[in-house]
């Protein structure tokens, strides 16, 4: 029910073009009935009764005052004006009647359509706002979140699922505000007609809620495992696109084959599954309908055929009847296709929701106090982390002066990159807090704490854009000759002037148009451009070959000067200058000083460089 509710509040909040739309349905809706009705006199011409025959029998009908009176002296008037017509020339009358027909089709279709046509801008409005929240709040989700979520899947609620919602938000409109309205507007016009035949339709409405109501059921479950093998779908097509160069190597292609034919499979017998309890709906419906309506027939059929009718039924009547009893179908397999969307749609909105519900954990602190200059340090005081159930961190304490360049270096999984995560908060310490001089980081805005932190990673991370885009990434407002002095100092410019369009080049998607030395100085060069106090370096040269390396590092040491950095080594060359060297084991520091320093207790760290060969 809840989400029900949640896909009704959808499609009003654009008000305006939902009231449009249902106005128009209603008028879409009577004007349907109209043109049917019209065809009444056409059959009384075929049928021309006794009173036609004898025209002094025609009388004019009196209004006698009240609401439904009008209604009533409306259609008797016009009777009473195409008997008259019929008797004075029966061509004419048919081509007025023609030409009402047609008159009312036309006003019927030209309300469909404008319904339709700001249903389509309210549809997609709907489906674009609440891609728009599903996008924002990935992008406020913390990383621990794309740790434990696969990105496909992720993708797969932002596409079908939000697809879901939108066929939804049509089927909510339907449901409440067209179909129902159509079935009471064309049950006035049956009881009106014949009170005995109306009442045996009714049948057909308890039969049809019952079949909906239990493939209804079945179909939100199936619905909802479809929707997520969609996602397990796309996280295989994303991981095995971006590793096509490894499975290419291993000649995996046949083991990547299979096991995405078996995923397609069982996604494909999903859909179909729940496309099938969808689609059975509308024909059993008909079905029903159409043995209801039989029933009609032949009920309606003996009540003209007996001597003894008094009902007033006639043959033109009962033929009006029936075309209006097989419009009264249409509604009502109307409601059983939109109440299978909308149990589709409560599947995919129980998937959004667990997006959009999900617990963002690093929360802005109400009144945050604004970062000033760093002037003492960074203080990590007494920190502990737990990632799920493992304990990451234990009982770090580490000072980082001002200006100074630290390093951690130490086994891989020895808590090194928590450590640096921790400091821009992209991870939330469990004890322990960290100071920016002597202010809590969680007492600053997050906005204001990253602008004073820079960031060059191991894997350069660059988007499908010009290289001048993704030096000013962030930073809209920024001169060309400001990119052109940033990228100098990250030895960039010189192949970046020899590229096809310089720096309007687009350098394609993760910057695969470029080597991983010259993406990897386009990191830096945005790094420098930003021009933070504090650096975090996060193995930026462990991936390089010797000369890009070279390159890289003089880049890194230009970018460094007078900054506060954090430096996470792989190759301990690159950080033998440090100022302090923190040595990790098992989440806990073991040592920290100089590199001469560490060098002379014979510790951890010397057996490290001597596995890499420098002591």
């Amino acid at each position: 029910m809840k989400s029900l509710l949640e896909i009704y509040r959808l499609t009003f909040s654009y008000k305006l073009k939902a009231i449009l739309v249902i106005i128009f349905n209603l008028l879409f809706v009577i004007f349907n009935l109209v043109s049917l009705v019209l065809f009444i006199p056409f059959l009384q011409l075929i049928f021309p009764k006794d009173e036609i025959l004898h025209p002094e029998k025609i009388i004019e009908p009196l209004y006698n005052g009240g609401f439904i009176k009008f209604f009533e002296y409306c259609s008797d008037y016009y009777q009473y004006f195409m008997k008259t017509m019929v008797v004075e020339s029966p061509k004419n009358a048919l081509l007025m009647v023609c030409i009402s027909v047609l008159f009312a089709f036309f006003l019927k279709n030209l309300f469909r359509y404008l319904a339709i046509y700001h249903q389509s801008h309210l549809r997609m409005a709907v489906v674009r706002d609440l891609r728009d929240k599903m996008f924002e709040k990935a992008m406020n989700l913390p990383l621990a979140f794309y740790s434990e979520e696969k990105k496909g899947d992720l993708m797969a609620r932002m596409n079908n699922d939000v697809g879901e919602i939108e066929i939804a938000v049509v089927s909510v409109l339907e449901l409440i505000f067209r179909e129902p309205i159509a079935i009471i507007i064309n049950l006035i016009a049956l009881l009106y007609w014949s009170p005995k035949l109306t009442i045996i339709s009714f049948l057909l409405l308890p039969i049809s809620a019952f079949v909906i109501s239990r493939i209804g059921k079945s179909l939100k479950k199936t619905a909802k495992e479809g929707q997520a093998q969609m996602g397990i779908l796309f996280s295989s097509m994303e991981e095995n696109l971006g590793g096509i160069r490894i499975i290419k190597a291993f000649n995996a292609i046949p083991y990547v084959l299979g096991s995405f034919k078996t995923i397609n499979l069982r996604h494909q017998q999903l859909i179909t599954k729940a496309f099938r309890k969808r689609d059975l709906s509308p024909p059993l419906n008909e079905f029903l309908g159409s043995s209801v309506m039989l029933g009609i027939v032949w009920f309606g059929g003996s009540m003209i055929l007996d001597a003894k009718n008094s009902s007033g039924m006639t043959g033109e009547k009962f033929l009006g009847f029936i075309i209006v009893f097989s419009q009264l179908l249409r509604p009502i397999q109307g409601i059983a296709t939109s109440v299978a969307n909308l149990n589709k749609a409560k599947a995919s909105q129980d998937r959004i929701n667990e997006i959009l519900d999900a617990d963002e954990h690093i929360y802005e602190t109400e009144n945050p106090i604004k970062l000033g200059e760093l002037t003492k340090g960074i203080t990590y005081k007494n920190i502990s982390f737990k990632y799920r159930d493992t304990m990451v961190l234990k009982n770090i304490n580490l000072f980082i002066p001002a200006g100074k360049t630290v390093a951690l270096v130490g086994e891989s999984g020895s808590g090194k990159s928590t450590i640096a995560d921790l400091l821009p908060r992209f991870y939330d310490t469990v004890e322990g807090e960290i100071l920016f001089d002597s202010t809590p980081i969680k007492s600053a805005s997050i906005v204001d704490l990253r602008d004073q932190i820079g960031m060059v990673t191991q894997e350069s991370i660059l988007f499908n854009d010009s290289v001048r885009n993704n030096i000013a990434f962030g930073m809209p407002h920024v001169s060309d000759q400001d990119i052109e002095n940033a990228a100098r100092v990250a030895n960039a410019h010189e192949f970046i002037i020899r590229l096809d369009e310089g720096y309007n080049t687009n350098i394609g998607e993760r910057g695969n148009k470029l080597s991983g030395g010259q993406k990897q100085r386009i990191s830096i060069a945005r790094a420098v451009l930003k021009n933070s106090p504090l650096l975090i370096l996060d193995e930026a040269t462990s991936a390089l070959d010797t000369e890009s390396e070279k390159l890289v590092q003089e880049a890194l040491e230009k970018l460094m000067k007078d900054r506060t950095s954090l430096v996470i080594a792989h190759r301990l060359s690159t950080i033998r200058n440090a100022d302090i060297i923190v040595v990790l084991q098992k989440g806990q520091i073991v040592e920290q000083g100089s590199h001469d320093e560490l060098i002379e207790k014979r510790g951890m760290y010397y057996n490290l460089c001597a596995m890499q060969g420098m002591e």
